[in-house]
């Protein structure tokens, strides 16, 4: 599966709606909302998590995912050494990142992506990306919009 930044993962959009999504993936396995009254799809084939934000009309505009297949420009992420994948990604000029630590896990987040590696033990176990707002303070929406 493809990541691709500041658009989505795969063929997920930042901006679909419940429906675009379902007839790409069919029915999630799960579907729920969460405490702001997102609304939260998770399909376990393929190890992903999506949002759609109620404040935004719905629209995609987070994915969390773990699958294996993930890469980013060519390169695998998941299970490999999160020095290798900096060093990877240096190629493409994505260099800067902000680290936080929790408890044996770490997050290295690009803002200028909107990206988020998680590791554990240094080995990158979880990936998240968002859509990205503008400098307008605006969602940058990448799904075009039915009128």
């Amino acid at each position: 599966m493809k990541i691709n930044p500041k658009n989505g993962i795969d063929k997920l959009l930042f901006g679909m709606k419940q429906n675009d999504v379902t007839a790409i993936y069919g029915k999630p396995d799960r579907n729920y909302k969460d405490e702001d009254d997102n609304v939260i799809f998770a399909y376990n084939k393929h190890k992903m998590r999506l949002t759609f934000y109620q404040e935004e009309a719905l629209k995609l505009g987070y994915v969390v995912a773990s699958s294996p297949d993930l890469e980013i420009f060519g390169f695998k992420i998941i299970g490999r050494k999160i020095a290798d994948v900096k060093k990877d990604l240096a190629t493409k000029g994505i260099t800067k990142f902000t680290q936080e630590e929790f408890d044996t896990f770490e997050n290295y987040f690009n803002e200028e992506n909107w990206i988020i590696f998680q590791t554990e033990f240094e080995e990158v176990v979880k990936f998240e990306i968002g859509a990205i707002i503008n400098n307008k303070d605006e969602f940058d929406w990448k799904f075009p919009t039915k009128k």
